[in-house]
């Protein structure tokens, strides 16, 4: 069995044609990533399978992809989606972009014909470009406009972004709460699971919480519990790297019961006990002692 391979970065680079790729890509270079300008989206998937091999040391790439390649264009949204279920790869879409007057200088000054309109005017091509990469732009994690920007500052900002001097935490915080003193505001999530057996229904356990064995142990008892927690943990292993891969560095969710005193107590400590080991988390238990009060 191989060796486990540390989290690999990947950025990938890709915008309009003359926003500032390759000003980008030597920017990476200095930040010290493995840079490979112009990578057919069809090869992706190869490299891949070079990235993630534990006997080299790559651990920071950042690949240039544009229209240049776009004989295979239509690969790369599959391409991405295979960067998607890569659980050792974390990946940014880094797009570029510029007002079209602003390209449309840009190719002057340079005296190069757009990819696009080889034999038309730069503008024809600009247009032509900006419809075909709409998507990706809707896809991507970071977008810089170059329109107003030089070439140093450029440099710049994707340094400030991409330096490793600060990391960015991900925290996860669970709120257990009762439906009947309202809902959270602050949060991003809200599970309602006042579905459940409900333990105050036991005379033992009414003046009970979620946080002792005994609660816990009976909420989880039941084949419904089990299932919830089945699929709301598999939703949730799901979309937490999505937000942390979309700069969020915080997710709020909310577990609510009838009173936030039993089984929204003892779900929320469940759920943030399974990811304790991935994220830092917390947990707060809103109305846990609304009811002795």
């Amino acid at each position: 069995m191989s060796a486990q391979k540390e989290e690999t970065k990947l950025v990938i680079i890709t915008g309009m044609s003359g926003a500032g790729k390759t000003v980008a890509v030597q920017s990476f270079e200095d930040l010290g990533y493995y840079c490979v300008d112009n990578l057919p989206p069809a090869l992706l998937p190869k490299f891949l399978e070079l990235m993630k091999d534990a006997s080299n040391n790559i651990r920071k790439v950042a690949l240039v992809m544009d229209l240049r390649g776009r004989e295979f264009f239509d690969s790369l949204f599959q391409a991405l989606d295979q960067l998607g279920q890569a659980d050792w790869l974390e990946e940014h879409i880094l797009f570029l972009d510029a007002d079209d007057h602003v390209l449309v200088s840009r190719y002057k000054e340079t005296r190069r014909s757009h990819p696009l309109a080889l034999d038309g005017l730069p503008l024809e091509g600009i247009h032509a470009e900006r419809s075909m990469l709409d998507e990706l732009r809707g896809r991507a994690q970071h977008f810089i406009d170059t329109s107003s920007l030089k070439p140093k500052e450029l440099r710049e900002e994707i340094v400030e972004r991409y330096s490793e001097k600060e990391q960015d935490i991900f925290s996860l915080h669970t709120v257990s709460f009762g439906f009947k003193y309202g809902l959270p505001i602050d949060a991003d999530l809200v599970f309602d699971v006042r579905f459940l057996p409900n333990p105050h229904y036991v005379a033992s356990m009414r003046p009970l919480t979620g946080l002792t064995n005994e609660v816990s142990s009976y909420v989880f008892k039941w084949s419904d519990t089990q299932k919830f927690i089945e699929k709301t943990l598999d939703l949730l292993t799901f979309m937490l790297p999505q937000y942390k891969k979309e700069g969020k560095s915080q997710l709020v969710i909310a577990i609510g019961c009838t009173g936030g005193q039993h089984r929204s107590v003892a779900i929320a400590e469940h759920i943030a006990t399974a990811f304790d080991k991935q994220y830092v988390t917390h947990v707060t238990h809103r109305d846990i002692e609304k009811r002795k009060g």
